[in-house]
């Protein structure tokens, strides 16, 4: 038995396939994601409000040098349970692709809006970088 993994860095993990072709992926755990009510209504009440066209973002610059921590919520506005959950899925991944952009302390809240189920998937990417650019200019 193997011992759990202690922590994920910011760099992407290169693993490599069968046919030893590398394959690049960016983890994104339990400890990237934010879990707690009080947590989110913190991002929420102080955090600033990035609006997009997919979503409303909210970000907000911790003070510890912790990993940056990702929230989604999907209300349920937004349709029945495959579609919030289908929406979820689409922009937690453009984010988990494009985290490594953000220095260390910040905690990230995804809103989504009922558009972003029907919008093309690099229309929601390219969302993702410009509030994570926003962030970093931000932050230095």
């Amino acid at each position: 038995m193997s011992a759990p993994c202690s922590g994920h860095s910011t760099s992407p993990k290169e693993f490599f396939t069968p046919n030893d072709s590398p394959v690049v992926r960016f983890p994104f755990g339990p400890d990237r994601r934010i879990q707690k009510s009080k947590e989110y209504r913190l991002v929420y009440d102080t955090g600033r409000k990035v609006p997009k066209a997919n979503f409303v973002a909210f970000c907000l610059r911790r003070s510890d040098d912790e990993p940056t921590r990702v929230g989604f919520t999907t209300p349920r506005a937004l349709g029945k349970a495959v579609i919030r959950n289908r929406v979820r899925r689409r922009i937690r991944e453009a984010v988990r692709l494009n985290l490594w952009r953000l220095p260390s302390g910040w905690s990230l809240v995804f809103n989504p809006r009922r558009v972003a189920a029907n919008r093309p998937f690099s229309e929601i990417v390219a969302e993702v970088e410009q509030v994570l650019a926003r962030c970093a200019a931000s932050s230095s």
